[in-house]
């Protein structure tokens, strides 16, 4: 009865969550991957069979006891000096049975010059975003786990300042003998508390996900599906202006368009095991990929992903790079540590 009371109130927050394409939300920077293993899984998954906290940062339910007293720590060099510094920390309580973490996500943007209306430099401010999250999980009979994640959000650009508030929801069904894993995550469900001078509250970055992972029993090998945004089928990002001038016809009709419209909410993975102690993971988002390719010239990796692990007993070493453009990509490094035997 627990269990379905969680999944009624999370599709209940998911009908008042906000209705938002992206660049359109406040705090977009919740939607960066905070772990080098969710950036080599393509930036968004629920669901991967794994034993990395970092991927309990996003959804809640992958949160276990088996994770007690690991920590994960990540740094990753985002463009033109931006730095993305995370820390995740988990435990168990036997007496409560529930799995606790909390952490941080911090975004550094450097030195900025600020200038007057006439670009006279009047000195350097030092814009940063970050999150602070505290989460919980429990387990449901023999195969299913729940989650919560309580959020506080602030960014700080010099005069404008903005805090917010946010709650994600996971639920996950693991079959350890089909080695089979299926997720569901509400995440950014929340309000902007106090919104930038001059401007009216925006809306979170909600995105209503589901997924799917199946490791093969005769080959050391997984595979995830992840469809995001669930809660709004067609996520193009219309520029009206842009179109009419360049002669796109988006409200074309045709079924080549509806399924690019479909296509955009799938990521695909695959993690390779070739031996216990490493890992190799590789991904594509078709949603990525779209929205960045350039006409007219070759856009390479864009909108792949790839990453590598060495998993030891205490500690976990992972990096993983993605493509935003077809000349560069960023890296993110990480590792994760269990202080308990």
């Amino acid at each position: 009865m627990k269990l379905i009371a969680v999944i009624i109130l999370s599709l209940n927050f998911g009908q008042l969550a906000a209705q938002t394409l992206g660049g359109n939300t406040v705090y977009s920077f919740l939607n960066l991957p905070n772990t080098p293993q969710l950036t080599a899984l393509g930036g968004i998954n629920n669901s991967a069979i794994t034993d990395d906290v970092g991927l309990s940062f996003s959804n809640p339910a992958l949160l276990r006891s088996s994770m007690h007293a690991q920590i994960n720590a990540s740094f990753s060099t985002l463009y033109d000096g931006v730095r993305d510094y995370s820390c995740w920390a988990a435990m168990h309580s036997a007496r409560w049975q529930m799995n606790f973490a909390m952490g941080v996500n911090f975004l550094d943007y450097g030195n900025v010059p600020q200038t007057d209306v006439m670009g006279n430099i009047l000195g350097n401010f030092h814009p940063s975003d970050y999150v602070a999250q505290v989460a919980a999980s429990r387990q449901y009979e023999k195969k299913w786990f729940y989650g919560v994640t309580f959020k506080f959000i602030h960014s700080s650009y010099g005069y404008y300042r903005s805090s917010g508030a946010a709650l994600d929801i996971g639920i996950n069904y693991y079959d350890s003998v089909q080695l089979f894993q299926a997720g569901l995550t509400l995440r950014n469900m929340g309000v902007q508390l106090s919104p930038y001078p001059g401007t009216t509250r925006g809306d979170l970055p909600f995105d209503l996900t589901l997924g799917l992972t199946k490791r093969l029993a005769k080959a050391p090998i997984q595979f995830s599906f992840t469809a995001h945004h669930l809660q709004q089928f067609n996520i193009r990002y219309d520029d009206t202006t842009f179109s009419n001038y360049n002669g796109f016809d988006q409200n074309n009709k045709n079924s080549s368009f509806t399924i690019d419209k479909l296509f955009r909410h799938f990521i695909l993975a695959a993690q390779l095991f070739p031996e216990d102690r490493v890992e190799v993971t590789v991904a594509y988002n078709y949603l990525r990929r779209k929205e960045l390719n350039i006409g007219q010239t070759s856009n390479g990796f864009t909108g792949f992903s790839f990453g590598l692990g060495v998993l030891l007993k205490k500690l976990q070493l992972r990096y993983a790079r993605g493509f935003y453009t077809n000349t560069t990509g960023y890296n993110q490094f990480g590792l994760n540590l269990r202080l308990n035997d």
